[in-house]
């Protein structure tokens, strides 16, 4: 990865849009909802505290994410779209 975050940012792959809904209708392009699932790519060192200490992030590199449907920034490296977001934007870990 050409990229490292800093402080609280963690950068996330997101996964792809599906294509289909669940009773198999096919869907265009603009139809498809933004994903809110992603795979964590890298994390910074963590949040620094009001005396001073670095507090660590909850998530690691290779957990699967859920995140806010309009969190963060999108980035592009390589031609792979990515998005870096703060650990507060990220809501759960799936496990």
């Amino acid at each position: 990865m050409a990229i490292q975050p800093l402080g609280d940012r963690v950068v996330i792959k997101p996964l792809e849009a599906q294509d289909k809904t669940k009773g198999g209708i096919v869907l265009p392009d603009s139809a498809k909802e933004k994903p809110q699932e992603g795979k964590v790519i890298a994390v910074g060192k963590g949040r620094v505290s009001d005396e001073g200490k670095v507090i660590a992030l909850e998530v690691k590199v290779g957990d699967k994410v859920l995140y806010g449907k309009y969190s963060g920034t999108e980035i592009t490296i390589d031609g792979d779209d990515y998005l870096i977001v703060k650990d507060d934007d990220i809501l759960a870990i799936m496990k």
